[in-house]
């Protein structure tokens, strides 16, 4: 049995190797649980809960196992705004403890009160934060049907409009290309492969371009975006003049064509 440990930094970098300089790879999320594969000094080879790998620094961790086993044991709430601050006094002047961004993990203390949600953060320190920050944990498809969930992909994918292009980020403070369709199934419950690809062992898989619906994936080289409807796309770019995540077409007649994209792509993807 691998040791588990709980990610307490807001955002917790992976790397390729165990070095500070390294290229990031990944960001895993405030509350989640990892595996540890290895240990290198203060670097941990880590796996995350959607089945990444790579090395993070001991900082970002809390490997006490029962503190571990407890976090696993409470009900959670996932931030779902932009990100949520957690004070230590329930009102907005109060002294912020952590800041956590969307798709991180908070246990829930009782009931709201006038707003405020008394959470506990994954370090055992307790907070407030506003209720309506938080949002339904989702660990697997809801049975809400088709149509619905692929409604829901793309109303997830269109909350991170406007965020900068972060290579290996997974945050509205940064996020790419495959980080941006792999944080929109992940919030609604589905996991699929990290990068910008179809892997066996996942749910995608390839479908032709005419059966294309919201929510499926379509593939370039090194890029992944989703198809949002009428010929649409959304996707985090690092293309100068847009650098972010933003909306462009498939459609000649569209003002936000990307003929680049449209003329490479090599594959699309759907979970249905």
């Amino acid at each position: 049995m691998k040791d588990k440990a709980l990610i307490i930094r807001s955002i917790a970098p992976l790397v390729e190797s165990p070095l500070h300089a390294e290229s990031l790879t990944d960001e895993a999320l405030c509350g989640m649980v990892v595996e540890v594969l290895e240990q290198e000094g203060e670097w941990n080879y880590i796996r995350t809960p959607y089945r990444y790998e790579g090395w993070m620094h001991e900082s970002c961790l809390l490997k006490d196992l029962a503190c571990v086993r407890r976090w696993e044991t409470l009900p959670k709430k996932t931030v779902w705004f932009r990100c949520a601050d957690v004070l230590k006094e329930p009102k907005v002047q109060g002294a912020i403890l952590q800041t956590v961004w969307r798709g991180g993990l908070l246990a829930p203390l009782g009931e709201p009160e006038e707003g405020w949600r008394k959470v506990l953060l994954p370090d055992g320190r307790e907070g407030f934060t506003p209720d309506e920050f938080l949002g339904k944990y989702v660990t697997e498809q809801t049975p809400a049907g088709e149509e619905a969930f692929r409604e829901a992909l793309v109303k997830t994918a269109m909350l991170y409009e406007g965020t900068q292009y972060r290579w290996g980020g997974k945050t509205p403070e940064g996020i790419d290309c495959s980080g941006l369709c792999s944080m929109a199934y992940l919030l609604n419950g589905v996991i699929i492969y990290r990068d910008a690809a179809i892997k066996e062992g996942f749910p995608m898989h390839e479908i032709s371009l005419s059966e294309i619906k919201k929510g499926d994936l379509l593939f370039f080289p090194g890029h992944v975006a989703m198809y949002i409807g009428g010929n649409r796309f959304i996707h985090s770019t690092g293309h100068m003049g847009t650098h972010g995540v933003t909306i462009n077409s498939l459609d000649p007649k569209d003002p936000l064509y990307r003929e680049d994209l449209r003329s490479h792509i090599t594959a699309v993807g759907s979970i249905f």
